[in-house]
Order: structure tokens, then C-alpha cells, then sequence
């Protein structure tokens, strides 16, 4: 089928559900949270580079577009559970890997496999890029766990959502975290003051981590 095979891939992505199992008052595809973690890339990338970081932005914009392509495969698994051990993290991150390897191989003409492995690989590295990348997806979880506890949802799950994705922005060393951390997340802590949930006590313990 070819690259049609793929263009007709992605309209799964509208249709898988992060989070799923849990009582939203909002709901969320991958496809979805793939645009804003897009946007929220290219700002931090655009803060990077005010402090003199050189920024691959055609690398950036390749992994974070396509960060979740394999979520087609395997579905949105839950975050705790994802990261409730680093065994199980690789052997879902080896089984993603070898189904979209399948896919490239079964539907990508031969001139266009590499550049299709390169964009669809597992981005999150060492390089600016790929910490751009994880601060930015842990942003979107941040933002949607965020607007469920404004909200009242007293799923344990999202301050949960909330706080590991917090402990995890503040271990990245880039000028954006510090940016997020000292003049957005403030905002949205201010903003989340009439919630039932002490969300500005959430977020000082997970700072404080």
C-alpha cells in the first residue's frame, strides 16, 4: 500500500484515548496531545536558543510530531504503570519499536525506510532535542492532569499524572525548565486556587521532591 498506508495510519491516533479506564471531564487522544506537545516544544525550543543553545529544529519538529506514532500498535498504556519499572519500560518501548519495524518494512518503499526509521524512532535522548522533547510530553501531562483536578476530579491517578510529571521536568537541566517552572507554573498554580483540590500544595511537595 505504500505511504498511503501510513497517511491512513494516523487517523488512529484521533481515536486512542489517553488515560483510559479513569473518569475524565475531559478526554484526550494521542493525536491531540501529539499537536500540543508540538506547541510546547517550539516554545522552549525558541527559549533555548535566547540563551545561546543551537536548536536542530528539523529534528525537533520530526520526534515530537511523531513521539507517539507507536501508541497505533500498542494503545495508550497507563503512565505509573509505564514507568512502574525500568524492565517493563524497555520491553514496551522493544515491542513498540519492532511493530512499527514491521510496518516500515511490510508498507514503506525501499528510497523512504530510512528517513521513516529515523523520524519514528524513540526520540527522548541526551540531545537538546530529545530533553526538549520530555520536558514538552511532560508538560501535556501536567496541563491534563492539571485541568481535571481544577475541575474536582478526585481520581488519585491524575495528582498522581501531576506530581511525577512535575519531579520529572525539574530533573531536566535546560533554561526552559527553569522558565516553566518560575514564570508559567506559577500561573497555573494561581489559576487552580478555587479548585477542591490543594493543588498548590501538590505542587510544592513535588517540587520539593
Amino acid at each position: 500500500m505504500g505511504i498511503h498506508a501510513y497517511f491512513r495510519s494516523l487517523n488512529e491516533l484521533e481515536r486512542i484515548i489517553r488515560c483510559p479506564g479513569k473518569f475524565k471531564f475531559e478526554e484526550h487522544s494521542v493525536s491531540a496531545h501529539s499537536w500540543k506537545v508540538v506547541q510546547y516544544a517550539k516554545t522552549l525550543a525558541d527559549i533555548e536558543e535566547t540563551h545561546g543553545v543551537a536548536v536542530d529544529w528539523k529534528k525537533l519538529y520530526e520526534i515530537t510530531s511523531s513521539h507517539d506514532y507507536g501508541e497505533i500498535f500498542i494503545g495508550d498504556i497507563k503512565t505509573p504503570v509505564k514507568h512502574s519499572s525500568i524492565e517493563l519500560r524497555q520491553l514496551i518501548q522493544q515491542v513498540e519499536e519492532g511493530m512499527i519495524e514491521h510496518f516500515i518494512e511490510e508498507h514503506i518503499p525501499e528510497e523512504f525506510k530510512g528517513i521513516f526509521r529515523r523520524q519514528l524512532r524513540e526520540g527522548k535522548d541526551g540531545s537538546v532535542e530529545g530533553l526538549i522533547l520530555e520536558v514538552a510530553d511532560k508538560m501535556d501531562q501536567v496541563y491534563e492532569a492539571f485541568a481535571e483536578l481544577q475541575r474536582g476530579n478526585i481520581e488519585k491517578e491524575f495528582v498522581t499524572m501531576y506530581r511525577q510529571a512535575l519531579i520529572k521536568i525539574k530533573q531536566i537541566k535546560l533554561h526552559c525548565v527553569n522558565y516553566f517552572l518560575t514564570s508559567i507554573l506559577p500561573d497555573m498554580v494561581n489559576e487552580g486556587s478555587m479548585s477542591k483540590v490543594n493543588i498548590k500544595q501538590i505542587t510544592e511537595e513535588a517540587l520539593a521532591y
